[in-house]
């Protein structure tokens, strides 16, 4: 492949700490580096990054593992520029680095970084490596000789400045375009990301700050932890708004999950996206009034909405016929340009799973399902700790998983769904239909003694439990929470469906799964929608 390659196999698929800092730190002093370097290698490290011929010297004199060496100088333009000079190169090389690094971004091109690096291999004899922000440098300075490029000054540049984070398709963009080595640096905080680096081709991985640098380490940590006590904090106020096929529940909720103020509006699902639109807009100023009234000052706004959404954008990916046109509406670019609020938009069932995991049931739970049952029925889990949203934002379509082959037509176009026979009115059918109104007297009248509701209440769990097992039997959960109003006041449900689980999952006793109603009750999905909300002030 080349020297580099020749010289410092050792280094492929390893760890290279920088071990650096700027002035006025607490650490600037070559011992202390050279302490970092040492404590680096011990951990494992196989190379060191390190700057500056006084601190090359020191950590040289502590470690044998190879030094890519680096000169840090201001220029005229007043900014700092890497290895500026072939006499800083032969500093550094003289202090104990094996490979030189320089700027070869388009500003350092700019400085004669790729004449330089020429003259480095040339009369040094030592590699030298190229540090770039953009595919198109890498490539001048792999024609040029180098004979390694890093990605060190990504984010860092005029042209870059934009990227804020470690990005694993830059490096794989970086394999494709240079022949030479890429070793991964600069914004990689974690070994997730390391790892992330070497599955694009990194050659080897540079890590600095995350590693070498207590004061930013901690202020991460000082930073998480403020940003959570401001989101809890009472004063945080968020819009939650539920987005339900019959009704549209809202609220403002505070950072603690205390419903401050709430209500309810029919929901105009069958007009359209524009209405329904146009609908929220007037749902979020109701808040937004109230909120002036009680002197409240909401920081964001969360909706739970049917259908399936991509939480990046705020836009519904897929929406069944519960809410004709909603496909496609860039729900959460309309609420941020109409209020100027940071908006978060959720599937009504995930933001379930999130209310519960911030104030309910699944505070401590790392692997728990939700279902929400009701006007049509849906699904939100989480699995080691996180909430699953699948590949394409469509995981936790558990209403729609096929309980009868063939059977009754679902709203989603197909047949035989489990909301087809766990929907509201599908329980209405089983009580025998002209009897009860709504589902809520069929819950009622069973409650009341009535033989033919409760009838309706067993074969609805039955049906029920057809689709639980197959989620169970799947995700193992921990924890099993219902909602939604078909679970509200409906005890004979509960015991219903642990009955006809038990003949229907596999090691059931050994598995202790936790079956509960949700104890958010009617208010579950606006809690909900405000915790996203919460989540997505930064």
């Amino acid at each position: 492949m080349g020297s580099f390659d020749k010289t410092y196999s050792a280094l492929r698929g390893r760890l290279v700490v920088s071990c650096q800092t700027g002035d006025n730190r607490a650490f600037r002093d070559a011992s202390c580096m050279a302490r970092f370097a040492r404590a680096a290698v011990a951990g494992g490290a196989a190379g060191i990054r390190a700057n500056g011929p006084e601190e090359i010297k020191a950590i040289r004199e502590a470690v044998s593992v190879p030094i890519i060496g680096i000169f840090k100088a201001t220029q005229d333009d007043g900014k700092i520029l890497i290895t500026s000079s072939f006499d800083a190169a032969q500093q550094v090389v003289a202090a104990g680095a094996n490979l030189v690094a320089l700027d070869c971004t388009a500003r350092g091109q700019g400085y004669g970084a790729l004449e330089r690096l020429r003259r480095i291999e040339a009369e040094l004899g030592v590699p030298v490596l190229a540090d770039i922000a953009t595919v198109e440098e890498a490539v001048r300075a792999a024609e040029a000789g180098a004979d390694a490029v890093l990605s060190t000054l990504r984010g860092y540049t005029r042209e870059t400045a934009t990227v804020r984070s470690f990005d694993a398709a830059f490096i794989a963009a970086l394999v494709r375009a240079v022949k030479v080595p890429v070793l991964a640096e600069g914004r990689i905080e974690s070994p997730q990301q390391a790892c992330e680096a070497l599955e694009a081709g990194a050659y080897a991985v540079i890590v600095g700050s995350a590693i070498t640098r207590p004061e930013t380490i901690t202020r991460r940590f000082v930073s998480a932890l403020q940003l959570r006590e401001r989101r809890h904090a009472p004063g945080h106020i968020s819009v939650g708004i539920d987005l339900g096929g019959t009704n549209t529940k809202y609220g403002l909720v505070s950072g603690g999950g205390e419903m401050l103020f709430q209500g309810a509006s029919p929901t105009p699902w069958k007009a359209g996206r524009e209405v329904l639109l146009a609908h929220l807009r007037q749902t979020v100023a109701v808040c937004l009034e109230e909120g002036r009234r009680r002197s409240l000052k909401p920081a964001a706004i969360g909706l739970a909405t049917a259908g399936w959404v991509d939480p990046s954008s705020g836009q519904v990916v897929y929406a069944t016929e519960n809410l004709p046109g909603w496909t496609g509406t860039p729900v959460g670019a309309t609420l941020r340009e109409a209020f100027g609020l940071p908006v978060a938009v959720e599937n009504d069932a995930n933001a379930l799973a999130v209310a519960e995991k911030s104030f309910g049931a699944a505070k401590s739970a790392a692997d728990f399902v939700c279902l929400t049952l009701g006007t049509g029925v849906g699904g939100g889990c989480y699995i080691g700790g996180r909430l699953n949203r699948g590949s394409h934002f469509f995981a936790n379509a558990l209403g729609h998983i096929p309980i009868v082959p063939e059977g009754r037509a679902c709203t989603c176009g197909l047949t035989g769904c489990l909301e087809a026979y766990t929907n509201a009115a599908a329980l209405l059918c089983y009580a025998s239909v002209g009897r009860f109104e709504t589902a809520e007297q069929v819950i009622a009248a069973a409650n009341g003694g009535d033989a033919v509701a409760q009838d309706a209440i067993r074969k609805y769990a039955r049906y029920l439990a057809i689709g639980c097992a197959a989620i169970v039997n799947t995700l193992d959960p921990e924890m099993l929470i219902l909602a939604g109003g078909l679970t509200q006041n409906n005890p004979l449900l509960l015991t219903s469906l642990v009955a006809e689980l038990e003949k229907r999952v596999t090691v059931w006793r050994e598995r202790k799964l936790e079956i509960r109603i949700s104890n958010l009750g009617y208010s579950a999905g606006v809690l909900g929608a405000a915790a996203l909300a919460t989540m997505a002030v930064a």
